[in-house]
């Protein structure tokens, strides 16, 4: 039995008359014990599906089970058996830490006590300030203690909103390590992120855009689909290299990356050629330009244009 099934969810949104689509039929499937990213920048529609899936809101159609339960008729089984990090801290600010905790306990009918080993390593770290209140805590403990709230009912299945958002470098690196941890007993994990860089740390992903899902692989099996020729080149005129480069009609794709351009061509052939004649052509100075190994955000970036 697969942990969630997604069948054509649809899922629209009314403001001032306008009408948005948010998820435009998507479909996919969770085994159970994996961690499957739903990568995507904001606006993709990444929250919408979430909420869906845990029964705090309703599709226009489509179907969709969670651990084998209909997100309509079986809410409240749902409810009980998975546990919700949402993308903003959604605790009690003027609860200390372990008020937090205790609350979350009880509402699932469980004591710390009783489930402490799930949250031991997580719950740790903060476990010194349980007496802090929670609004007054870092980024990075107010995400632990999120983590340790959305566990200790030990749930089978685990939904986190974008959980790294606004979190330093190193308590993300912390946080998918307790991830992978996670996995290990058995928690089947769902997470959305814009990072793309978290994609890697994934068994599985779908990537998402405007309600529409591009792609669903694994990492490796996102890349391997790349079929371009991928070169990244440099010069002291960034600006003016990118619009000459664009303005090329051999080339297909141009986007800033850090302190390069990574850029695409129609044809796969005499490529560093092409490029040389671009770069003399514009008189650009202190050029480099070399051919790259695609990354999930060039593969993204792919799947949009097309």
């Amino acid at each position: 039995m697969k942990a969630i099934v997604v069948e054509n969810i649809i899922k629209r949104y009314k403001a001032q008359k306008v009408e948005v689509t948010a998820l435009d039929g998507i479909s996919l499937s969770v085994d159970q014990g994996e961690i499957f990213g739903i990568i995507g920048p904001d606006g993709a529609g990444k929250t919408s599906l979430f909420r869906i899936l845990t029964t705090l809101l309703l599709a226009d159609s489509g179907y969709a089970t969670v651990d084998g339960f209909d997100v309509v008729k079986d809410y409240k089984k749902i409810r009980r058996k998975v546990g919700y990090m949402p993308g903003r801290f959604s605790l009690y600010p003027d609860l200390t830490v372990q008020e937090n905790l205790e609350f979350f306990a009880a509402i699932f009918n469980t004591t710390i006590k009783e489930n402490y080993e799930l949250i031991k390593e997580i719950y740790s770290q903060i476990e010194p300030f349980k007496d802090r209140r929670a609004g007054q805590l870092s980024g990075g403990m107010k995400q632990k203690l999120a983590l340790s709230c959305a566990l200790i009912h030990k749930p089978s299945v685990l939904f986190l909103d974008e959980p790294t958002t606004g979190v330093d470098a190193v308590s993300r690196k912390e946080f998918w390590e307790m991830l992978h941890r996670l996995k290990v007993q058995g928690i089947t994990i769902l997470v959305s992120t814009a990072y793309m860089d978290e994609a890697t740390l994934c068994d599985r992903v779908g990537l998402i855009q405007k309600g529409i899902l591009l792609s669903v692989n694994t990492p490796k099996g996102v890349i391997s689909a790349f079929r371009s020729s991928l070169w990244a080149i440099r010069a002291n005129e960034m600006y003016a290299l990118m619009e000459t480069i664009k303005a090329d009609p051999a080339v297909k794709s141009c986007y800033p990356f850090g302190q390069y351009h990574h850029v695409t061509f129609n044809k796969k052939e005499q490529i560093e050629e092409h490029l040389n004649r671009i770069v003399k052509n514009g008189s650009f100075t202190g050029v480099e330009m070399f051919p790259i190994q695609a990354n999930i955000e060039d593969c993204f970036m792919a799947l949009m244009s097309n």
